[in-house]
């Protein structure tokens, strides 16, 4: 009997214990109370305590959302899916009529089986697309195990959202857009008939939303922190060398191309953002081109950038507005920034040089991301990033986290092309041992924000 006694009082202690330390069970393994199923009509069912998803054919997808919502959290639970599915885990989600005719909406945990392996990558469902993709963090690539049981962590903290699989890091996003919403589900619509019946799996999902920081997971240091906060530094980012190349708001480290102060017109300063504003597309004739007072050699530089329809621009670098006192824009090395669909210069130069993330007129911008070959990763209605790194001759440009161009500026073949290019008659062109930074004035309205760079 004492014996008896004696477990009556453990097991007590270890329900007491478990009820103090913060975490509930959004799930009780019988039915879908506090649950409610959005948008498609996959098959949602409980089996041993898990939940189970089923792809049906002909659906969107379906998302399977708690009824509660959640700002700052840490979320965990076992998730184990189909080889041939692609599925996800909302997060500070939501779902209203006025958007998009009530299509869930916000931060997903991607669940990606593929040969890709993004899984524990952020994507930004039915808004943005890719936050955080894992050519980010290659290190995170290994860290899901298909066809077994594997366990998810994420931690979204303020504007810190960090991700897990099987206590691999995955991602560190810094991002303000949505700070509340719902959980969700998520049963992927299926292109393929062959792929209906095929199910994902959820078991142990718990949340916690008190006492956060004791139990928050210290971040991997060699996983990289990617900061979407407009104009921000994180502490991470200024121990890193990180500073702003725009304060967001003066024009304090600019002038124009050709001109020793910045353009008294032809460029906007507003809310946060830098408007080169239209003219009609002409090149370099309302406000002209701007450039930093600065110049720079080894370094990354990251630029936010959003188009209107229709439009042209670029980022310049190496650039010597020595070389060019005529019409046109100053001369050097170009990311371009173009609505391939829209503008014509898609269709001109060589084999689509002249599109968006190109080195302009000389190299096309493609996915070299291993496992992911195919089209650019672009939204011409929302923010896109541009990244350019410079080590010595390396370059690369990078299009929304997507590396697209690769050379080196002090190569033959670098200079081969040149050769066959409308730079061929400027001397040592993108060779040069530093130059300024530009904005490119094409007559059209394009939007810049976040420019920030770090020296090497």
């Amino acid at each position: 009997m004492k014996s008896f006694v004696t477990l009556l009082l453990l097991l007590s202690s270890a329900l007491l214990l478990a009820q103090s330390d913060g975490w509930v069970e959004l799930f009780n393994g019988k039915n879908f109370d506090g649950w409610t199923q959005l948008n498609g009509k996959a098959e949602y069912k409980i089996e041993d305590g898990a939940v189970v998803g089923v792809s049906v054919a002909n659906t969107p997808n379906s998302f399977m959302t708690t009824d509660k919502k959640y700002g700052d959290f840490i979320f965990t639970c076992d998730v184990m899916l189909h080889p041939d599915l692609n599925s996800g885990i909302q997060f500070r989600s939501e779902s209203y009529e006025a958007y998009n005719n009530g299509r869930v909406h916000g931060y997903q945990f991607e669940l990606d089986p593929s040969d890709r392996r993004w899984a524990g990558g952020i994507y930004d469902e039915a808004r943005r697309g890719w936050l955080y993709p894992l050519t980010v963090n290659p290190k995170g690539q290994s860290a899901f195990k298909n066809g077994k049981w594997n366990s998810v962590r994420i931690e979204a903290i303020g504007n810190s959202i960090r991700t897990w699989i099987n206590g691999v890091q995955c991602s560190n996003l810094v991002d303000d857009l949505t700070s509340e919403g719902f959980i969700a589900l998520q049963v992927h619509g299926i292109r393929n008939a062959e792929d209906a019946g095929k199910s994902i799996k959820w078991k142990n999902i718990r949340i916690k939303t008190t006492d956060l920081e004791n139990e928050r997971t210290m971040s991997d240091p060699e996983v990289p922190e990617v900061n979407y906060i407009p104009n921000h530094l994180t502490e991470t980012e200024k121990r890193q060398g990180w500073r702003l190349l725009w304060d967001g708001k003066s024009t304090d480290g600019w002038r124009g191309a050709k001109l020793d102060h910045f353009p008294e017109s032809g460029w906007q300063m507003e809310d946060g953002v830098l408007t080169v504003l239209e003219s009609g597309g002409a090149e370099s004739t309302n406000g002209g081109d701007i450039v930093t007072k600065k110049t720079y050699s080894n370094f990354e530089l990251v630029v936010d950038f959003k188009i209107t329809e229709g439009a042209n621009s670029g980022i310049k670098y190496f650039v010597d507005p020595e070389l060019n006192k005529g019409s046109g824009s100053a001369i050097g090395l170009e990311f371009q920034i173009l609505d391939d669909k829209n503008h014509p210069d898609a269709k001109m130069g060589v084999g689509g040089n002249r599109t968006v993330g190109s080195l302009y007129d000389l190299i096309r911008a493609e996915s070299l991301t291993p496992g992911m070959p195919g089209p650019k990763r672009f939204s011409a209605n929302n923010w896109n990033r541009a990244r350019i790194v410079v080590k010595g001759g390396k370059v690369e440009h990078w299009l929304n986290n997507i590396h697209v161009v690769e050379f080196d500026r002090h190569s033959q073949i670098f200079r081969a092309l040149v050769e066959k290019s409308k730079y061929a008659k400027w001397e040592k062109f993108g060779q040069l041992p530093a130059g300024h930074i530009l904005l490119q004035d094409h007559g059209n309205t394009v939007h810049f924000r976040n420019i920030k760079i770090r020296e090497f």
